[in-house]
């Protein structure tokens, strides 16, 4: 069998914690301590995430994205895919390490979406774009940690708050969708979401199309369009 040979390493972004980025052959794995946050092989629910939105937006006009965490790609790639000409498509990634091995040793595996002309990448922490106006986005869709609760960076936590929600859904425009990411369930976030006022439907997805690990992606419907 290959071994896995380490590539890099950084900090998160709270710098408590190391993130290292893996290689094994032409696979990939990002570690967070002993936690595979991805491997370039599991890909299925992060493209859901991607296409699930998309789907529901799909008849706004010139629709602004914002992506919370690059990672590997997978979700940027899916809502390319997706979306149309006129779409627009921001990136908030917190580590920019991340940002130089998707253009590094991870290039192949990002195919040139990061120089698609709908896309912007921004190294900053999603929150400030969240906070950054209202009614800004017609899609927020947030997969910056293992699910709504902050184990890659604490400051994560103020997303999934009640308060935090509340700014999410200011900053979506009408009809638009919050949608999270999560390796499993969490009743409390559902309710959160509900108390945010969000119509919410909890989807579960599969790690690699209908096999490996459960996942749960939340799609979060601010209102009806006007």
């Amino acid at each position: 069998m290959i071994p896995w040979v380490q590539l890099d390493s950084a900090k998160t972004g709270d710098g408590a914690q190391e993130l290292r980025l893996k290689r094994r052959g032409n696979e990939f794995s990002i570690m967070l301590g002993t936690n595979e946050l991805m491997n370039s092989r599991l890909s299925g629910s992060e493209q859901a995430l991607a296409k699930l939105s998309c789907q529901r937006i799909a008849d706004h006009r010139q629709p602004r994205i914002l992506i919370g965490g690059l990672g590997m790609g997978f979700t940027l790639r899916a809502a390319l895919a997706e979306l149309g000409k006129d779409a627009g498509i921001v990136v908030a990634e917190l580590v920019p390490a991340v940002v130089a091995w998707a253009r590094g040793p991870m290039a192949e595996v990002f195919g040139g979406c990061l120089d698609d002309p709908r896309v912007a990448i921004q190294e900053t922490d999603v929150r400030q774009l969240i906070q950054s106006g209202p009614a800004a986005w017609d899609a927020i869709l947030l997969d910056v940690d293992n699910g709504p609760e902050g184990i890659v960076h604490k400051g994560n936590d103020a997303l999934y708050s009640l308060a935090g929600l509340g700014v999410a859904r200011t900053a979506l425009k009408p009809g638009g969708v919050l949608a999270v990411w999560s390796q499993g369930p969490d009743s409390g976030f559902t309710r959160r979401l509900k108390q945010a006022g969000f119509a919410v439907e909890e989807v579960n997805t599969r790690a690699n199309g209908k096999r490996g690990a459960r996942h749960v992606i939340w799609i979060a419907t601010n209102g009806a369009r006007s």
